[in-house]
């Protein structure tokens, strides 16, 4: 196909595909899509190898926000049943980073609902970042905490974050269609602030909230030139109780194609899967990897995800590496620009990136296992059975899934 090897030819050299190539990824047919997939593989190999980056998060506090994200499960007013608490001491909070070190991420990202922090709150995840850095040498910490004010950014910076996620979600055209207590601009003027700290930016999207192919191609441009390390893709998780919980629009096959246009769009930035990827791909999630270079490992910030040791068996049966701590995931072009930043000492751009609250957030759910000689359900039947409200780790006193 002329247009993937055009693609592909593209991506090795760093050069921006055009808005009609871009829409033409995702305008090809599901009887082409393992083309689509090996074409991109190309690309995310040349730049990361086979190797995929784990991130582990931990919801500092969870619930009780005030803005109106209709895709987020912690939203004004919300019922949709999930935990609710205010936050986790810095010891709590490095227990909680513990357990997803050791099942090998490389990267714990600090999630907080709310509109944006305080500058006590700022004081509390610093305290926070430095209790993790001291009790785990190596590890590299995102904050997500929703719009910074001015210097906010400088001061997570100075406690020892090495990057912030806030991200785009959608098209600047349709954002007030998800959102109405803040704008895209703020959004954008966020992910400024983090990149002026010095901090590595993440920013990513929100896939499947009924937008067009002309918006998702309009948020990756967008972010494009926004130039983050880490650009995460989340698939909606359409909880009950949302205003979004009837969007169910996505498949295996459309997921993938997203991913890819993603990958031709940022060849050489960290694309991660972030939300929905067990509830979207399903048994589809290996082929992924080879479009995605990093993936979150175990549960979410409201939703269970995967077993933790589920996603190890993965990788490894798909013939991928888990990144060592050891390893630079950007690209050396990329990783002496940043000059010390996400990516240059052992972990790239991670962040949150999933969306179940403001600022980052996570929703994505998976099932405990279906009933032995349970119906196989129609290809785009809503899979709600995937969907299970995240009951452990941090904010309870059961083990995490890490």
């Amino acid at each position: 196909m002329d247009l993937l090897n055009t693609l592909v030819e593209k991506g090795l050299r760093r050069e921006l595909p055009t808005r009609e190539e871009a829409l033409a990824v995702l305008a090809t047919s599901d009887d082409d899509v393992l083309d689509v997939v090996a074409a991109a593989g190309k690309v995310r190999r040349q730049w990361f190898g086979r190797r995929v980056k784990l991130n582990y998060l931990v919801n500092l506090k969870s619930g009780l926000c005030p803005e109106d994200c209709s895709y987020c499960s912690q939203r004004l007013g919300s019922s949709t049943g999930i935990l609710k608490y205010s936050w986790l001491k810095p010891d709590e909070a490095s227990k909680a980073a513990a357990a997803g070190l050791a099942g090998g991420a490389k990267r714990v990202c600090l999630v907080a609902s709310g509109r944006g922090p305080t500058d006590r709150d700022v004081d509390r995840v610093a305290g926070t970042i430095k209790a993790i850095k001291e009790q785990n040498e190596g590890v590299e910490v995102c904050a997500c905490l929703g719009l910074l004010s001015d210097g906010q950014a400088e001061r997570l910076r100075e406690a020892g974050a090495d990057a912030y996620n806030h991200n785009l979600n959608t098209s600047e055209g349709t954002y007030g269609d998800i959102t109405t207590t803040h704008t895209y601009a703020d959004r954008v003027d966020t992910v400024n602030k983090a990149h002026a700290a010095g901090l590595s930016a993440c920013s990513g999207l929100i896939a499947g909230m009924g937008e067009s192919d002309e918006d998702l191609v309009d948020v990756v441009f967008s972010l494009r030139e926004l130039d983050p390390d880490s650009v995460p893709v989340n698939f909606l998780i359409p909880v009950e109780g949302t205003p979004l919980a009837k969007e169910w629009n996505l498949t295996p096959q459309r997921c993938l194609r997203i991913l890819a246009m993603v990958r031709f769009v940022c060849p050489d930035v960290e694309v991660r899967i972030a939300g929905g990827r067990e509830v979207h791909l399903r048994t589809m999630q290996p082929l992924a990897l080879h479009l995605a270079n990093s993936i979150f490992l175990g549960d979410y910030l409201t939703t269970e995800g995967q077993a933790g040791q589920a996603d190890l068996e993965m990788i490894a049966d798909a013939g991928f590496t888990v990144e060592g701590a050891d390893e630079v995931t950007l690209p050396q072009h990329r990783a002496e620009v940043r000059g010390g930043g996400c990516g240059s000492h052992g972990a790239e751009g991670a962040g949150c990136g999933s969306h179940a609250e403001d600022g980052c957030g996570s929703v994505c759910g998976s099932h405990e296992g279906a009933a032995e000689g349970a119906a196989v359900p129609a290809v785009n039947e809503p899979r709600t059975d995937l969907v299970a409200v995240r009951r452990r780790g941090a904010g309870t006193d059961l083990a995490p899934n890490a």
